[in-house]
């Protein structure tokens, strides 16, 4: 069988561990990935993430963030453009996730970019994902 979604394995190993309150979990890297974990520890998701670089494809150790009475600063995290079916949204066709609680992730032609710094920037691109 073979690994069609490497971005959904990464959201689905962060949501995984999350909900089991592990304080971290380790994804295979790449160059995207680890811009999203930039973005979600910009955007206060995650403590923290240290990229590991070996012979082959290198790690990503995400460190998970919690409050103090350890509830996830994740609440949920969804794919939105899959491999199946990928989506594409204009400028004025960016989603805003519980009335901008949340963030939606794009990828753009300036990167990937949260979804208030698209509009502002007012490119669209491909909606990674949405999270709160």
């Amino acid at each position: 069988m073979s690994f069609t979604d490497p971005i959904g394995d990464m959201l689905t190993r962060i949501r995984n561990a999350s909900s089991a309150r592990h304080e971290k979990c380790v994804i295979p890297a790449s160059r995207l990935k680890q811009r999203l974990a930039e973005v979600l520890k910009e955007e206060g998701y995650i403590k923290d993430f240290v990229l590991h670089q070996d012979d082959k494809q290198g790690a990503i150790t995400v460190l998970l963030k919690y409050s103090a009475d350890r509830e996830p600063a994740i609440s949920d995290i969804k794919r939105v453009s899959k491999p199946g079916l990928r989506r594409y949204v204009p400028t004025d066709g960016i989603p805003r996730v519980l009335n901008g609680m949340g963030i939606a992730i794009l990828s753009t032609s300036k990167g990937v970019m949260v979804d208030r710094e698209a509009r502002k920037q007012k490119v669209g691109g491909e909606l990674i994902c949405t999270i709160w």
